[in-house]
């Protein structure tokens, strides 16, 4: 794409992605770009997102990943069913991965494993047959306006329901099966490329694969970089096709299964590392010359682990399956610090939903399950029959949606994690964020009722249990307290709970219902 074309796209897409603004002259074009800047880490608290002028945190149940590419998926009735539900966020592969169709990883209704002949991808097909998964060959040497049509509609139409996407270029491909579907595969493209083990195919070491490779990423950059709602993911788990042992989640297993997935916490090896320093390479270098600079985030491991290094320019720290010691253990970095994917703890929303709440209760940036009730022909997420390792529905998505919009009702640019605030919790688990003396946002995960003890400087408060499976309140009372320990006691709950507790002006307390005993000071 031309400079020129590329700057047209980039008015059309930032401003109501009107006809007419593909028409504008420079000068005006020019004046509009500086209204509006690309989603960023908030220059106040970069753990959260600054978002067309508003600090957001990033919540979502999404499909898996093939809204693009899979040419049967209807991704507009999804967007709006996203929007609908009240999430902002969806993840993206566009075409350097695909899976195999009822077979990759137990999914049978697979948006990233279209049926033969339904795969689009950036480049065009051959006049050669011969691909594995049905149709022609790909010519890694021409790009397919058919996909690059969808790709900016897709954004388009993202960008104007307010969901951000994150854009993965590359994955890995996790063995054999993948990789006998893949466009590099020399076995299913006309352009010569050299016999590697696939193993090195994101690295350095993968011979004429690594000029395709580039010039495929900064197209899709280019293509992108109109956009305001994109964030760039370098590689989906890195670590699984190379990967090097760096802890294990439970040491009291035996090897060999002490020391394997789903134990392991891996990191990708130094061939990993230096094809991915290349690959921000080809994105900086390409978006110098662009209006935009995108965020970048990189796919640090799976579970948690204590960051050692940043490849140069990441912005968005990625875990997967994580734990809330991800984040803790990584908050001063001052990135973001994303749960970039769950979804394989079986079909019941309950664990999901648990793994949401105590992520980003303990300062997580964004959270992002996968949703197996997005299929072709539901694209609505109204599928229910089984659909591989995970789970996902409406009401889970309404769960979540209970949990935006709970962190919305705070300041988000003014909370961290507070350890001090939540003195003991009985026989529950407390994760609390706070702005101290004015605002705290807490979840009890377990049963009760319980006993929360908090302690809190003197002032007027209201206290709100917050149903995270439906968002009423299951209690509520208003209190005066001298400082020092408090005990709150809860209402009965199932699958957690969270306390809405903030200080009152004067003017709200008068206001405010009588205190209902519930509370007493310790």
């Amino acid at each position: 794409m031309t400079h020129k074309i590329h700057k047209t796209i980039y008015a059309a897409a930032l401003f109501a992605l009107l006809v007419s603004s593909a028409h504008a002259k420079p000068q005006a074009k020019t004046k509009l770009l500086l209204k509006s800047q690309p989603i960023r880490l908030h220059p106040e608290n970069p753990h959260y997102f600054l978002f067309r002028g508003k600090a957001v945190a990033l919540i979502t149940s999404g499909e898996h990943y093939g809204a693009v590419l899979n040419a049967d998926f209807d991704y507009h009735k999804y967007l709006a069913t996203l929007e609908a539900d009240g999430l902002n966020y969806t993840r993206l592969f566009t075409g350097s991965y695909v899976e195999v169709p009822a077979k990759s990883f137990a999914i049978l209704h697979n948006d990233l494993a279209p049926e033969p002949g339904r795969l689009l991808t950036p480049w065009a097909r051959s006049e050669t047959p011969g691909y594995a998964s049905g149709g022609n060959k790909f010519d890694l040497a021409k790009w397919n306006p058919e996909y690059f049509a969808r790709l900016l509609d897709f954004l388009s139409e993202a960008a104007k329901r307010g969901i951000v996407v994150e854009i993965t270029l590359f994955s890995s491909h996790y063995g054999e099966p993948q990789w006998q579907v893949s466009p590099f595969n020399p076995a299913n493209n006309i352009n010569g490329m050299e016999g590697i083990d696939w193993k090195k195919l994101h690295t350095l070491e993968n011979g004429n694969i690594l000029a395709y490779q580039e010039k495929y990423a900064r197209k899709l950059v280019s293509e992108a970089n109109a956009f305001d709602n994109v964030i760039l993911e370098i590689q989906n788990e890195p670590w699984s096709d190379r990967p090097i042992l760096a802890d294990v989640i439970n040491p009291y297993l035996r090897p060999p299964a002490r020391d394997n997935f789903p134990n392991s916490a891996d990191l990708p090896d130094q061939l990993s590392l230096a094809w991915q320093t290349r690959v921000v390479e080809w994105i900086t270098q390409t978006e110098s010359a662009l209006p935009i600079r995108h965020l970048i985030a990189q796919n640090y491991s799976n579970f948690r682990l204590p960051v050692n290094s940043l490849l140069p320019h990441v912005d968005v720290v990625n875990f997967h399956y994580a734990y809330p010691e991800a984040v803790l253990l990584n908050y001063g970095l001052g990135k973001a610090i994303s749960y970039d994917e769950t979804g394989f703890l079986g079909r019941d929303d309950v664990a999901y939903l648990r793994e949401a709440w105590n992520f980003m209760l303990s300062g997580g940036s964004a959270f992002d399950g996968l949703d197996y009730s997005f299929t072709i022909g539901h694209e609505d997420g109204s599928y229910s029959e089984p659909n591989g390792p995970g789970g996902g529905s409406p009401a889970f998505r309404r769960q979540l949606r209970v949990l935006r919009e709970f962190l919305q009702s705070f300041s988000l640019v003014d909370l961290r994690p507070d350890f001090l605030a939540v003195k003991q919790a009985r026989g529950v688990t407390a994760r609390s964020l706070s702005n101290p003396g004015k605002a705290y946002a807490i979840f009890l995960d377990g049963a009760g009722p319980t006993e929360l003890t908090v302690t809190l400087p003197p002032g007027n408060y209201s206290a709100e249990w917050v149903d995270v499976s439906t968002g009423s309140i299951a209690q509520r009372e208003a209190f005066s307290h001298k400082g020092g320990d408090k005990i709150l006691p809860s209402p009965a709950f199932q699958k957690g709970i969270a306390l809405r507790l903030k200080k009152m002006k004067l003017m709200e307390r008068s206001r405010s219902l009588p205190a209902t005993g519930a509370g007493k000071t310790g």
